[in-house]
């Protein structure tokens, strides 16, 4: 049970981290430069969060 809950926090971050790194990328400031470095960062662990508490949600068995 505990590492299914913690495969669904990594999910919900994953997914934060996505809807972060899409919203920088979308947003530019005035002179229309992106800061790609911040975009990668947060596209990068966004996809290993959500990966991670996917796969760990899909191979924990749950106890009936």
């Amino acid at each position: 049970m505990e590492k299914k809950i913690i495969g669904i926090i990594l999910t919900f971050t994953g997914v934060i981290g996505l809807i972060l790194a899409a919203w920088y990328l979308l947003n530019t400031s005035a002179t229309g430069v992106r800061d790609i470095k911040l975009i990668s960062i947060y596209g990068i662990l966004g996809i290993i969060f959500f990966f991670a508490g996917i796969g760990l949600v899909r191979t924990t068995k749950d106890k009936s």
